[in-house]
């Protein structure tokens, strides 16, 4: 048998110190959590549930336990599954957004070698960053060395061939419906081998 150590997921699964178990969620204080994440009232949340607006009150207030068929009609209603009513909430998030970006719009960063159009460039605290972009290099010596930044990168070839150039890896040609996802701290370029300047769209997690 290996002696290589678990991982500590693992351990902690099996360990039977409850120190390392989370507390358990209080679902009362959830689901009025869940209930004003939505901005809803009572009387709104408890009509997409299908239950009395008193039933809603009691299970917020802890003043009631309720059944596993409340539970599900509870789920149901804020449309998620039963065992999320008991998983604690994540890290605050923006629930709603959206942001369009019509042909040819975009704020634009022309540069020797590519001409980028920032798209949902209005919305701030983006996990990741989607641009469109113009192949204008029709060399690797045109970059000044290799192109690196943290997170990871994804391209989808729209228009034209591109070649793309990684450190550690071969260079790949790819056309139109092409696409690579790769690590953005490794070196890499990209020029156009089409007659035509490519285009791509590319997104980059931040």
């Amino acid at each position: 048998m290996s002696s290589k150590q678990e991982p500590s997921v693992l351990r902690v699964a099996r360990d039977g110190d409850k120190e390392d178990r989370p507390a358990p969620v209080d679902l009362g204080v959830r689901v009025r959590e869940l209930r004003k994440d939505r901005d809803w009232t009572l009387e709104q949340a408890a009509k997409k549930a299908g239950l009395a607006r008193s039933t809603l009150s009691k299970i917020e207030n802890g003043q009631m336990s309720p059944t596993y068929e409340a539970l599900k009609k509870l789920a149901e209603g804020l449309e998620i599954s039963v065992p999320q009513l008991f998983t604690p909430a994540s890290n605050p998030r923006v629930n709603g957004r959206l942001a369009v970006t019509k042909n040819g719009e975009g704020t634009p960063h022309p540069t020797v070698t590519y001409e980028h159009h920032m798209l949902a460039d209005n919305l701030t605290q983006k996990s990741m960053l989607p641009y469109h972009a113009r192949i204008r290099a029709r060399s690797f010596e045109e970059f000044d060395g290799w192109v690196r930044h943290e997170g990871e990168e994804f391209l989808y070839v729209l228009t034209g061939e591109i070649r793309l150039y990684t450190e550690f890896y071969a260079p790949v040609e790819m056309r139109r419906g092409d696409s690579a996802y790769y690590d953005g701290a490794m070196g890499h370029n990209v020029i156009s081998i089409s007659p035509e300047d490519a285009t791509l769209l590319w997104v980059t997690s931040l």
